[in-house]
């Protein structure tokens, strides 16, 4: 194999990919989250912790209570940004629909020290990004509630919970938690898994255009011609990847190990280059190719997510700086699997030019 001419179609490709609409789909996606990263980091925090909106609300907010008296209104008046309304449970749902109040609570005539349990009725506004922060601030007036049921009923309690002592939260905990936990690893991969996707758009296209017999023409082997497309695809992985870590940096979120989490993200992207490379010589069809790939695709993240140290807990601890030498071992066992992966690959493309009539 002719690394010249691996160099040329990669080259030719690289040319090419301004006409490629799922790597300028990849691009203009950076530029976006780029652009408005603190907007969908607030939106994206309060997806994978609720409890993170209540920090961004200064408003008070009315609360339609109807019901019996309970120890519940003292609870509420501890709270200055949750102010009580006394209404029928009729007239409370009335002003909830227009608006007037945010949330509606009612609770039933059971007696704090009844036998049965009380049952609390909280209603809010279906879909409203308002009910959300609602929910969370009476969330912790029902738990204070609850603590104080504990105690009147506590002689009836057989058995009681273990106590746990945690840390107090810090400020900005849960951005770590999502930023290291959740993005970074999620971003670095993502170019990866475009330039998999893409060498199945690059390959397919060649036999649905029937432009390999004209591409044949020329000095260039069909298993050369297949590496210079996986080549362009592979250099698109870490120059992406270190655009989102120039982007997060940017932006203030310090990375740690930004060339050992390129050099992680270089070597798995070609493993999964390889495989989508693989299975569009086998199909020859971008529909068929794509979702199988994408089937396998999960298999293979299932298998790999079941390790202690699987690609995205990997990132996360090189991101923070806790990995430890041990991410050299699992480097090599990546790159050991990617050149079998590549050989089998080569092999594959050279049965295929060899069965295949190309001119």
């Amino acid at each position: 194999m002719n690394a010249r001419n691996v160099a040329l179609i990669a080259k030719k490709e690289l040319r090419g990919l301004s006409a490629e609409k799922t790597i300028i789909f990849a691009i203009l996606l950076q530029v976006f989250i780029a652009m408005f990263s603190s907007f969908l980091m607030v939106g994206l925090t309060a997806m994978y912790d609720p409890e993170a909106l209540e920090s961004y609300s200064t408003i008070t907010y009315g609360v339609g209570y109807a019901g019996s008296d309970s120890p519940l209104i003292e609870e509420f008046e501890k709270r200055d940004d949750l102010i009580l309304h006394r209404m029928d449970l009729p007239a409370a749902l009335a002003a909830l629909r227009e608006r007037k109040v945010s949330a509606v609570i009612y609770v039933p005539d059971t007696p704090p020290d009844a036998e049965e349990p009380i049952t609390v009725t909280l209603y809010l506004i279906q879909n409203d990004l308002q009910s959300g922060v609602i929910n969370v601030k009476i969330k912790e007036v029902l738990q204070g509630y609850e603590r104080e049921l504990r105690e009147i009923r506590a002689e009836r309690m057989t058995a009681f919970p273990v106590p746990l002592n945690f840390p107090e939260p810090r400020g900005g905990e849960n951005f770590f938690e999502f930023v290291y936990g959740l993005l970074i690893p999620l971003l670095v991969f993502l170019p990866a898994i475009v330039s998999a996707a893409l060498i199945i758009d690059l390959i397919t296209e060649e036999y649905q255009r029937r432009t390999l017999e004209t591409l044949m023409s020329t000095p260039v082997t069909f298993t050369e011609m297949i590496w210079g497309k996986i080549v362009a695809c592979e250099v698109l992985v870490p120059v992406q990847a270190g655009a989102w870590l120039l982007l997060l940096g940017l932006n203030g979120i310090r990375v740690d190990n930004a060339a050992a989490i390129l050099l992680h993200v270089a070597v798995g992207g070609l493993f999964l280059i390889l495989l989508g490379a693989l299975v569009g010589l086998h199909y020859r069809e971008r529909t068929s190719a794509q979702f199988i790939f994408s089937t396998a695709l999960v298999v293979v993240f299932l298998f790999v997510m079941a390790a202690p140290y699987n690609p995205l807990n990997l990132i996360v601890r090189l991101a923070v700086d806790t990995a430890g030498p041990v991410h050299w071992l699992i480097l090599a066992l990546v790159a050991g699997a990617t050149a079998f992966l590549g050989w089998v690959m080569t092999i594959y493309a050279w049965r295929v030019e060899k069965t295949t009539p190309m001119a």
